[in-house]
């Protein structure tokens, strides 16, 4: 072992830790990488930035734009609407659902796929009066799954289409990983549907008509005259005691008191930090005669608010990144006769408010909106509310005119989790987005032309035709999925280039495999689904693709399953809800805790393996 391959290797051990850590953003940590390999001497400076031409990345970001246009023409909203049952069981609707997920996602992004159809989820386990998990679950794995069956749905296929041609063995077709991916979706969607029902964690809310999203931690003033002064801590709970809420902190004088002693006498001015559910949080702070210290409006007494979430989905578009001004101005007064409202939103892992504060957002001056509470599953936060950070998963409760909460989820990329009425769709537009997309997938995969100019041709024609109006062209880009797979391309060439990339197949080999072609294969598919449990998928795929050309190299096997191993891998992250963003999204909404997971998760994994093997053998003969 070189000078060289042991910097790679300590470079891409560190990246990994860092992926897996996860207290940097995913692109931050691959350009990281990419520009120690660039000081180092690994990667010539002239080519630090070459990933970003590269064909996959270019159609990575075309087959979002794309699938823009398919969500705003209403074209997926008419799929749905003449799909899903009116009258449907729970378990029927379940099905179609996660079947409509897995089609859309082989064709357009997988986690706005999800987006779309999990309001309906929610509505439909309110209707049923089941836990939402039980639906969202099976949405979300089968929307991963359906991704691995073309070229485009989902960017591992694209990475590892990149690195076939690298290697001179031309791309993947747009239906090349059909055989394998269907078998294996197939496979899995059976499995999830019949043992989800026993191995999806039920949690349940005490109100059967909720979904589960834990209990909130939400902040209320005690001002002169509300009943809750001079009581002591232990009266106060006394009164909210049947509303299964409690007093978990005192603020006063901006100073925070956790777990207050039952005799300290409550005074005006304090802050009283309430853990409830959101109907029985109503009621608590009606018995302690206090409001709540974010609702500066007074549309209505506090004890007449129903939390009743808006009917309106928003599109989910990163929110633009221009800096909001602290909050020095006076909350905007909603306008006479505005109709106020309550509205529970889940944070994408694709939010652009991710890592900010309702203060660094101004929610109040920029969108005259209030932040009354934040459920976050899995731990308990002792941040105050306007200085929390938002994560992935949160899901928060918002007060304001309905207008401007729909405002807020447009631009802020979250998801109401409200059943809605589906947006009217247009039908002109919804035909030509579809033809648009019908086009580009036709032109890459009869070999018209490449993947990246098919579906870049596509982008000009939603843009030209204006049914993604060219402004918000690059709104429906994931940039930090782009900067990831341009930083790592580079970086998973230096490992090729060093070494490295010969070397750890080498000790993989002889180590595990005892030279079995069939032990190393299934080997690669296991060691890529484990990482991309806990790092990027696109990430894992850019690491692993020149380990399987290299394996597949030593043993003077093709070098096609190997790759095709990797692929499948890279899609399965079913065990953590970090594994994907898709796995992150239902989080909050579905009540699930970071453990819930591997139930279902890891049988499925095992499925996976045992379909993926042998059908990738057949297909892709060594």
């Amino acid at each position: 072992m070189n000078t060289e391959q042991l910097i790679i290797l300590g470079i891409l051990a560190v990246t990994v830790v860092m992926f897996i850590w996860g207290r940097w953003r995913h692109d931050m940590v691959a350009l990281a990488a990419l520009l120690a390999c660039v000081v180092a001497g690994l990667v010539p400076p002239g080519e630090a930035f070459s990933g970003f031409g590269h064909p996959a990345v270019i159609t990575v970001a075309c087959v979002l734009i794309l699938s823009r246009g398919l969500q705003t023409s209403g074209a997926v909203d008419v799929i749905t609407g003449r799909l899903l049952p009116t009258n449907g069981s729970a378990r029927l609707n379940t099905i179609v659902l996660t079947l409509i997920a897995a089609f859309l996602s082989a064709f357009m992004n997988n986690v706005g796929a999800l987006a779309l159809l999990m309001p309906v989820a929610v509505g439909i386990a309110q209707r049923q009066g089941l836990p939402p998990g039980q639906l969202l679950m099976p949405l979300a794995f089968g929307s991963i799954l359906g991704g691995m069956t073309t070229l485009i749905g989902t960017p591992p296929n694209l990475i590892v289409s990149g690195f076939r041609d690298e290697a001179g063995l031309g791309t993947f077709g747009m239906f090349a990983y059909t055989p394998v991916g269907l078998a294996v979706a197939v496979a899995g969607i059976l499995f999830v549907l019949l043992a989800g029902r026993w191995l999806i964690p039920v949690r349940t809310r005490a109100a059967a008509d909720d979904f589960d999203t834990g209990h909130y931690l939400t902040e209320a003033r005690v001002e002169e005259g509300n009943r809750a002064v001079n009581l002591s801590i232990r009266n106060a709970e006394q009164l909210i005691e049947e509303d299964d809420a409690q007093i978990v902190a005192m603020i006063r004088d901006k100073v925070r008191i956790n777990a207050p002693h039952g005799n300290r006498k409550i005074r005006a001015g304090d802050i009283l930090v309430i853990e409830a559910e959101p109907k029985a949080l109503i009621n608590a702070l009606s018995q302690l005669g206090v409001r709540l210290e974010e609702d500066k409006t007074e549309p209505k007494p506090v004890n007449d608010i129903e939390l009743e979430p808006s009917t309106t989905v928003a599109e989910t578009a990163p929110d633009s990144d221009k800096p909001a001004a602290e909050e020095k101005e006076k909350p905007q007064k909603s306008k006479e006769g505005e109709d106020i409202a309550l509205l529970e939103v889940v944070v994408m892992p694709t939010s652009g408010i991710i890592g900010r504060s309702a203060r660094s957002l101004a929610l109040r001056t920029r969108f005259g909106i209030n932040l009354l509470a934040v459920s976050r599953q899995g731990s308990r936060t002792v941040a105050r509310l306007r200085t929390l950070q938002f994560r992935p998963g949160d899901v928060l409760l918002m007060q304001g005119p309905i207008e401007s909460l729909q405002d807020f989820a447009f631009n802020s990329g979250c998801v109401p989790l409200a059943d809605r009425a589906l947006r009217l769709p247009r039908p002109r537009e919804a035909m030509v987005a579809g033809l648009i997309m019908l086009g580009a997938v036709s032109a890459a995969a009869f070999g018209l032309f490449p993947a990246a100019i098919a579906f870049a041709t596509g982008v000009l024609a939603v843009a030209a035709t204006r049914i993604v109006p060219p402004r918000k062209v690059y709104e429906a880009v994931d940039w930090p999925v782009i900067v990831l797979l341009g930083a790592l391309i580079p970086v998973a060439g230096a490992m090729a280039t060093t070494g490295t990339a010969d070397l750890l197949a080498s000790l993989l080999l002889s180590h595990a495999s005892g030279g079995s072609a069939v032990i190393a294969l299934a080997l690669i598919l296991i060691v890529t689904m484990t990482l991309s449990d806990f790092m990027n998928n696109a990430a894992t795929a850019a690491v692993m693709c020149p380990i399987a050309i290299s394996a597949s190299a030593v043993l003077g096997a093709s070098a096609d399953p190997f790759l095709m191993a990797v692929a499948v891998g890279a899609s399965c992250a079913f065990l953590t809800p970090i594994g994907h963003q898709n796995n992150t999204l239902i989080l909050g909404p579905g009540g699930f805790r970071f453990g819930d997971f591997w139930r279902l998760g890891l049988p499925l994994e095992v499925i996976v393996v045992a379909v993926g093997v042998p059908m990738i053998l057949l297909v892709w003969p060594m």
